[in-house]
C-alpha cells in the first residue's frame, strides 16, 4: 500500500523545490539582470543595479560590434550537424551492443566512456597540429568532427541503455516476417525508441551548443560560434559586465527556449524504460 503523503509534507517539499530551483537559476537571471544595465550600474551594489535604470543601450552595442547572427548559425550548424552525424554512427553501434553483444561489449562501452574523462588540453596540440596540416582549422566541417567525435561515446551509451529496455522478441518478430537488417533498425527499432532518441539529440545539441574548449581553440572568425562570440568581451582592457552579461544572454536565449519547450519530451526520454 502506498504511504499517504500530507499536505504538509507536499508544501514543504514544494517549497524546496522552487528553492533549489532559483538557486541553480539566479546566476542566468542575475546575466539576464545586468544585460539590461549600463556599465557604470553593473559594477554597483545588488540594490543599486536592481534599482538603477533599465536600458537596451549594451544590445545595440554588442550588435553593433559583432555579428550575433553570422555566430548563430554557425552554433545551429555546428551542434545540428555534429549531432545528427552521431546518431547515424551511433543507432547502429548502440543496436549491435545491445542486441548482438560480443565478449568484450562491455570493455569497449567502458573504453568509450573513458575517453570523456581525458582532459581535452591533454590532446590539443596534436589536434591542432592534424586540423592545420589537413586546412580544417577555422572551418565548419572541421568543428563538426570534433564535437561529433567528443560527443559520440555519450550518445552510443544513452542508446544502449534506451535500446535495452526494448524486447528483443520484437525484433525477433520482425526477423521472422521477413525485415531485413536495415528494415529492422529504421522501421522497428527507431519508431520504439523515439523518445530516447529525441532526448539523446536535445542533450547532445546543448552539449555541442556549449562547448567552448575546442570553438576557442580551433576557429577565429569565420567558424566561430556563440561561444567565440561571448569570450570576445573579454579583453586585457578588462571585462565589461554589461556588454558581456548582453552577449551571454543573446548566447543562451536560443538553447534555454528550446529546452522550455521540450522540457516534456527530454523528460520523458530521460526517463525512458525507468520503473514507473
Amino acid at each position: 500500500m502506498a504511504r499517504a503523503v500530507t499536505n504538509q509534507r507536499k508544501a514543504i517539499v514544494t517549497v524546496v523545490a522552487w528553492i533549489v530551483g532559483l538557486a541553480i537559476f539566479f546566476p542566468i537571471l542575475w546575466i539576464i539582470i545586468l544585460s539590461f544595465k549600463t556599465e557604470g550600474d553593473a559594477i554597483k551594489t545588488p540594490i543599486e543595479v536592481l534599482t538603477s535604470q533599465w536600458t537596451l543601450e549594451s544590445y545595440a552595442t554588442v550588435q553593433e560590434r559583432s555579428n550575433y547572427f553570422r555566430h548563430f548559425w554557425n552554433s545551429v550548424i555546428l551542434s545540428v550537424g555534429s549531432t545528427v552525424i552521431g546518431l547515424i554512427i551511433a543507432v547502429p553501434a548502440a543496436w549491435a551492443m545491445a542486441f548482438v553483444p560480443g565478449k568484450r561489449t562491455k570493455d569497449v562501452l567502458m573504453w568509450m566512456l573513458s575517453t570523456k574523462m581525458l582532459p581535452p588540453v591533454g590532446v590539443l596540440v596534436p589536434i591542432y597540429l592534424l586540423f592545420r596540416n589537413l586546412g580544417l582549422l577555422d572551418t565548419r566541417i572541421g568543428l563538426v568532427i570534433v564535437l561529433t567525435l567528443i560527443n559520440l561515446p555519450i550518445i552510443v551509451w544513452m542508446l544502449y541503455t534506451y535500446f535495452r529496455e526494448i524486447p528483443g522478441e520484437i525484433l525477433e518478430a520482425a526477423r521472422m516476417d521477413g525485415a531485413s537488417l536495415r528494415d529492422e533498425i529504421i522501421h522497428v527499432l527507431t519508431p520504439m525508441a523515439v523518445p530516447g532518441i529525441a532526448s539523446t539529440l536535445l542533450l547532445n545539441i546543448i552539449l555541442a551548443w556549449n562547448e567552448a574548449f575546442w570553438t576557442l581553440n580551433l576557429t577565429a572568425a569565420k567558424a566561430a560560434p556563440l561561444t567565440a562570440f561571448i569570450a570576445s568581451y573579454s579583453s586585457p582592457e578588462g571585462l565589461f559586465y554589461a556588454k558581456l552579461s548582453a552577449a551571454s544572454t543573446m548566447a543562451i536565449a536560443p538553447i534555454l527556449i528550446m529546452g522550455w519547450f521540450s522540457q516534456k519530451q527530454l523528460v520523458r526520454g530521460l526517463t525512458f524504460g525507468a520503473v514507473k
